[in-house]
């Protein structure tokens, strides 16, 4: 797995709207967004392992396409969301 059950854990409970909710749209975003930060740092060191960044690409555009459908249904906590992870200079 990339990374450990207590890190997806930590990022579901910041980032859910209520008790049981693991995949509403910001979860979903953080948890991708966690996936693609560890696979990054796998890229430093394993420079031509081609099959994962074709997954990561795959990632990132998952990502995108959620973004796009947070930022049209709710301005705000997009904003909020994108500020949190980091995602925007």
């Amino acid at each position: 797995m990339y990374f450990n059950k207590q890190e997806k854990n930590n990022m579901i409970l910041k980032y859910q709207k209520h008790n049981h909710d693991n995949g509403s749209t910001p979860v979903q975003i953080a948890l991708l967004t966690l996936k693609i930060n560890y696979l990054q740092k796998h890229f430093i060191i394993h420079k031509k392992d081609h099959h994962s960044r074709r997954g990561l690409l795959d990632m990132i555009s998952q990502r995108r396409k959620f973004l796009n459908y947070f930022k049209k249904k709710n301005i705000n906590d997009y904003n909020k969301l994108i500020e949190s992870l980091n995602l925007r200079k």
